[in-house]
């Protein structure tokens, strides 16, 4: 028996519909998101490219745009780091604009950061660390409250 014989198999499921719509013709017919469109806009923006101070070179992965620069890896981010002299610390370090620390055991989220920051950009600073109160500081802190609430309730009126 040849497969001619059998006939074609029919679409189900929640998708069966759209197979027989081309993907160009279903993406072009859907409503454009604004907030979409302006992030993508954001991403195109150009980024000027610095220069090693030793060379006048420009590395090779420098992000051309702020897309870019989202897609740089741990190993782009280290080279950047090394080639700009910000990973091991030397006579031209502090000579750059924005001279970052390179510890090691960065994690690839705050390399990017440190690269960001070094290259210019807005945003990217590090985030502040919400430091637990000790057990001490929260009876203080209680304290003056109930302290602040009585002297309230004595002045009256006119406080």
């Amino acid at each position: 028996m040849e497969n001619s014989d059998y006939p074609p198999p029919t679409p189900t499921g929640p998708n069966h519909n759209l197979s027989s719509t081309p993907f160009t013709t279903r993406r072009a017919t859907t409503t454009p998101n604004p907030a979409f469109a302006t992030k993508l806009s954001q991403m195109r923006l150009n980024l000027a490219p610095l220069v090693q101070l030793t060379t006048g070179q420009i590395h090779p992965s420098f992000p051309h745009t702020l897309f870019n620069f989202w897609l740089l890896t741990d190993a782009e981010l280290e080279e950047l780091a090394s080639f700009y002299h910000q990973r091991t610390p030397c006579q031209w370090t502090a000579r750059y604009p924005c001279p970052v620390s390179w510890p090691e055991g960065l994690s690839i989220e705050a390399k990017r950061r440190k690269i960001g920051r070094f290259i210019g950009l807005r945003g990217c600073e590090s985030p502040v660390v919400a430091r637990l109160l000790s057990e001490r500081e929260i009876e203080n802190q209680a304290r003056r409250s109930r302290e602040e609430e009585e002297e309230r309730r004595g002045k009256g009126w006119y406080y």
